[in-house]
C-alpha cells in the first residue's frame, strides 16, 4: 500500500473549561464575604458593572434609567436568564428556572416580618445607630508585642534596648518566648549573659509570666509575684508532670508537706495564668458571618441568603451605549467595550444561579436535616453529598462546592454546612443515627456521670438508648470531644477533691 499525505474528517467530544466556566465554579466555593470582596474588585474593573443601593430597588424590578426604552434598561439576573440560556450557561449544571422566587421573604404565609433576611437583618452586617459595635468589641486595641514594647522603652535603653527588641520579637500570642538564647546571642553578637538579663527584666512585666520558656517557669515567674515561691512550691513546679499523671503521694514526699498543704499548694497553681499573652490581641477577631438563614413558619420551613452581604449587581447598558457612541469607529475601543459587556453580563448570570444553587442544597439539606432543626443534635441523621445531589439532580462537586465556606443560622446557632453532613451508626431497630447525635449522647452521659464511667459502660449505656456501638468507636468519639479517659477523668476529680 503506497503512503501519502491525505485528509481525514473525524469527530470528537471533549468538555472545555472556558473562562466564564472557571469563574461560575470558583464563585460556587466562595462564601458570602468572599463574594463581596471580589465583586469589590470586579466594580473597579469593569464600568458598566453597578452595585444597586437599597433605596434603588422596587417590588417586581428596577427603575428604568432615564431617557431610555426597555432596551436600555439596565440588565438584572431575572431578564437574563428569561432571555434564554447559553451553551456555556447550560455547562453550569445548575437549573436557571428552578426556584423562581427571589428568597423566603416572597413566600405567602410566614409568620412575622422576615425583613430581607427572615427577622435577621444586620446579621453578619453590623447593627444600628444603638446596636454595639462587634469589630470594637472584637478587637483589644494594643498586641501583646506593642504592650511589651511601650513597658521596654520606659525601663530600658540602648543595647538593652534593642536585645528586649528581638526578644519581645520571639514572644508567641500565648506569652512565651520560642527563641534559643545561645543563637541570638551569636546572632546578635552579644553575651548570653546579657540577653538573660535583658530576659529576666521582660519578665518582671505585665502581664505576668510573660517571657517564660515553659510552664513551670511561667508559672514560677507568677509565684514569684504573689510571694508564694518557697521550696516546696519549688519542688512542685519542677515535677508538674507527676502532678498531671496524679501521683500525690510522690509529690507530697518530695515537697515534704502534707495533704492540706499539698491542697493548697494545687488551689494556687489553678489561680495562675498558664497563658498570660491571650490577655491581648494583635489581630481583630473576626466573626462568623451567616450566608444562609433558616426560620420557621407554619407551612415548614423558608430559607434564604443573607442579602445583607451580597451587593446586588446591575449592567448599565445606557452608560454602554454612551460609552459607544462617544468612541466612534475606533476598533479597540469597541472590542474592550464589548468585552466588558460581555464580562458583566456574565458574572450578573453567574451570581443569579450561584444564589439560586446554595438555596437550593440548602433547602433540600434542612429537609433531611428537620429532626435537628426541631429537637437538637440529638436528632440529627447520617447524611452524605451524594444523597443531596441525587435528590437536586446536580453533579456532587456542585454540591460539595455550594456547601464549602457556608454558614448556616438558625434558632439553634450558626452552623457550618459541612456540619449537617456525618457517617452513620447502626442502631438497634436496623437504622442509622449520625455520629454527631452519638457524641452528643456521649457527652450527655459523661456530664451526668456520678461514678465515672468506663468506655465498656458507655457502650451499655448507649445500647439501652438504642446504639448499636463497638467500645473502639466510643473511645474514638470520646477523644475527638477532648474527653479524657475513665482513668483521666477519675484522676482529674481527685484533684480537684483535694483542692477543694
Amino acid at each position: 500500500m503506497a503512503l501519502g499525505p491525505r485528509l481525514d474528517l473525524r469527530q470528537s467530544q471533549q468538555l472545555v473549561m472556558t473562562p466564564q466556566l472557571q469563574q461560575a465554579i470558583k464563585l460556587l466555593a466562595l462564601s458570602n464575604l468572599e463574594i463581596e470582596g471580589f465583586i469589590a474588585e470586579e466594580l473597579e474593573k469593569n464600568p458598566l458593572l453597578e452595585a444597586e443601593r437599597d433605596e434603588e430597588r422596587e417590588p417586581g424590578g428596577l427603575a428604568d434609567e432615564d431617557g431610555f426604552a426597555d432596551s436600555a434598561q439596565p440588565e438584572t439576573a431575572d431578564n437574563l436568564v428569561s432571555s434564554g440560556a447559553t451553551g456555556e450557561e447550560a455547562q453550569l449544571d445548575i437549573d436557571p428556572e428552578a426556584l423562581t422566587d427571589d428568597g423566603a421573604s416572597d413566600r405567602a404565609g410566614l409568620e412575622g416580618s422576615l425583613d430581607g433576611a427572615l427577622g435577621m437583618a444586620g446579621a453578619g452586617g453590623g447593627g444600628g445607630e444603638d446596636g454595639p459595635d462587634i469589630d470594637a468589641l472584637g478587637s483589644s486595641g494594643v498586641s501583646l508585642h506593642d504592650h511589651l514594647l511601650s513597658q521596654a522603652g520606659s525601663a530600658l535603653s540602648g543595647k538593652q534596648h534593642m536585645i528586649a527588641a528581638q526578644l519581645i520579637e520571639r514572644i508567641d500570642e500565648t506569652g512565651y518566648l520560642r527563641a534559643d538564647l545561645l543563637r541570638l546571642s551569636q546572632q546578635l553578637g552579644v553575651a548570653t549573659g546579657e540577653i538573660e538579663e535583658v530576659l529576666e527584666c521582660i519578665q518582671s512585666f505585665d502581664p505576668t509570666g510573660v517571657g517564660a520558656r515553659d510552664l513551670s517557669e511561667c508559672l514560677a515567674i507568677q509565684a514569684r509575684e504573689a510571694d508564694r515561691y518557697d521550696p516546696a512550691m519549688a519542688r512542685l513546679l519542677d515535677n508538674l508532670d507527676l502532678l498531671a499523671r496524679g501521683e500525690l503521694g510522690r509529690l507530697k514526699r518530695m515537697c515534704r508537706v502534707d495533704d492540706e498543704d499539698m491542697a493548697d499548694m494545687i488551689a494556687e497553681l489553678r489561680d495562675y495564668d498558664p497563658k498570660p499573652g491571650c490577655r491581648y490581641g494583635g489581630e481583630t477577631i473576626q466573626a462568623v458571618v451567616p450566608d444562609i438563614f433558616v426560620a420557621s413558619h407554619k407551612n415548614g420551613w423558608a430559607v434564604e441568603l443573607n442579602n445583607a452581604t451580597l451587593p446586588r449587581l446591575i449592567v448599565n447598558r445606557a452608560y454602554h451605549a454612551e460609552l459607544d457612541a462617544a468612541g466612534g469607529s475606533d476598533e479597540a475601543s469597541k472590542a474592550w467595550l464589548n468585552e466588558c459587556l460581555s464580562g458583566a453580563s456574565w458574572l450578573v448570570r453567574a451570581l443569579d444561579q450561584r444564589a439560586k444553587t446554595i438555596t437550593k442544597v440548602a433547602s433540600e439539606l434542612v429537609k433531611r436535616q428537620e429532626g435537628f432543626f426541631r429537637h437538637g443534635v440529638s436528632q440529627l441523621k447520617p447524611l452524605t453529598l451524594r444523597e443531596i445531589a441525587k435528590a437536586i439532580e446536580m453533579h456532587e462537586s456542585t454540591v460539595s462546592r455550594a456547601t464549602s465556606n457556608k454558614y448556616l443560622s438558625c434558632d439553634r446557632g450558626v452552623f457550618e454546612l459541612k456540619y449537617f453532613f456525618s457517617s452513620g451508626v447502626g442502631t438497634d431497630d436496623g437504622g442509622d443515627a449520625s455520629a454527631e447525635a452519638v457524641k452528643s449522647h456521649i457527652r450527655s452521659l459523661i456530664d451526668k456521670e456520678e461514678k465515672i464511667l468506663s468506655d465498656d459502660k458507655l457502650v451499655a449505656l448507649l445500647k439501652e438508648q438504642g446504639f448499636d456501638i463497638a467500645r473502639r468507636t466510643v473511645a474514638k468519639y470520646r477523644e475527638a470531644m477532648g474527653i479524657g479517659s475513665s482513668v483521666e477523668r477519675r484522676r482529674q476529680r481527685k484533684l480537684q477533691n483535694r483542692a477543694a
